[in-house]
């Protein structure tokens, strides 16, 4: 299989994983809704969008200051402990509990205690993506809930700035997600290009190519062996200028008669330098749009759709392709083989997807804004 079709393969299965939070979601709606888990009193209000960049920024603090302390037991710990909870909010509205223990269903409390025991004992990419995917789809539905259409626009928009910035900037965005490849957490979505990869056996990828840039930089710095030989030799003598000039012809002369190289094409095969292992995308860039995709659908009762188990309207199924138009191009940037920050381009796919579902399904611009 050759790197097109394995690394065209590996964009299509982070799609199918964005499409399983966004769905996940929205199937989340009407039970999360009904069982009043409303994060908030008032969801119009958008000042909860600021509270929760300010979480953000503060556990993101907290997580760096982890790292540089040598402390990545208690990260592992907290998101192994985050992904139970959500896991049996999730399991708790779509399984049945078979039998009760001090009001908690037997069966959800079964199978989110597996994930969380799957996570710490076996962490391969598929366990990962799992409880990724039931992760990201409960918190997306919680906060879809939870923000109204306008405080859910103000945080996709002042995330998107965020993380343009701690990317392209400050870069403690890429500290962090380095920190946290070899803690094997959901917080990353891992994507393989090969059948036989394996997350646990492959190491930090991050840190293999740091380690690759900074031998290549002392070679630079200190010099090869030749180089250093040459410094113990004796001074040369200076050619003379005719001495020079007659050289100087020479070489014309013997490059005139090389024949040109054939311009090929590289082949892009397994054995390819260019081949990638694996794929990693943040699954906060799954959550965060689909927290617009889940508003919508929880705050907007017009073009709604009949779909079995979701509830999904025009506006929503926008945002829903938006954001995987955002997706395709953000896949696009970083094949090319430099990180990019991804919330400006899902965001504004979402933003932009969701207004012209809500356009097209009859609502005003000031009502799809929320005002």
């Amino acid at each position: 299989m050759n790197e097109r079709i394995r690394l065209g393969s590996a964009v299509g299965f982070t799609c199918l994983l964005f499409i399983g939070v966004q769905f996940g979601a929205l199937a989340l709606v009407e039970p999360f809704t009904a069982a009043e888990m409303q994060a908030v009193e008032d969801p119009s209000d958008p000042t909860n969008s600021l509270v929760y960049v300010g979480a953000i920024l503060v556990m993101t603090a907290f997580m760096l200051a982890a790292f540089k302390y040598d402390l990545q037991w208690i990260i592992r710990g907290l998101i192994v402990g985050v992904s139970v909870m959500l896991s049996w909010f999730v399991f708790a509205e779509i399984l049945p509990p078979v039998a009760t223990i001090a009001s908690f269903g037997v069966f959800p409390l079964l199978v989110s205690l597996g994930i969380g025991a799957a996570l710490v004992i076996y962490p391969e990419w598929y366990v990962i993506d799992l409880a990724g995917v039931v992760m990201g789809a409960g918190a997306a539905g919680l906060f879809g809930i939870s923000f109204g259409l306008l405080p859910a626009l103000v945080l996709l928009v002042v995330l998107a700035v965020y993380d343009a910035i701690s990317v392209y900037r400050t870069e403690h965005m890429l500290d962090l997600a380095e920190g946290v490849m070899d803690l094997h957490i959901p917080v990353v979505l891992v994507v393989p290009t090969s059948l036989s990869y394996s997350f646990l056996e492959a190491g930090d990828v991050p840190g293999e190519i740091e380690n690759r840039d900074a031998e290549s930089t002392a070679t630079t710095n200190g010099g090869s062996p030749e180089a250093d030989a040459d410094d113990f030799e004796g001074p040369t003598a200076e050619p003379t200028d005719s001495e020079a000039a007659e050289d100087e012809r020479e070489r014309e002369r013997t490059e005139s008669e090389q024949p040109e190289p054939e311009q090929t094409e590289p082949e892009l095969d397994d054995a390819s330098e260019g081949v990638r292992d694996a794929l990693f995308i943040g699954l906060g860039d799954a959550v965060i749009p689909t927290i617009l995709i889940a508003s919508a659908a929880s705050f907007l009762e017009v073009g709604s759709l009949d779909v079995p188990l979701i509830t999904l309207n025009a506006p929503a199924l926008g945002g829903v392709l938006g954001t995987l138009a955002g997706l395709l191009v953000l896949m696009a940037m970083v094949l090319r083989g430099r990180p990019h920050a991804g919330l400006p381009l899902l965001n504004s796919g979402a933003i932009g997807g969701y207004l012209v579902g809500a356009l097209w399904a009859g609502v005003p611009v000031a009502t799809a804004l929320g005002l």
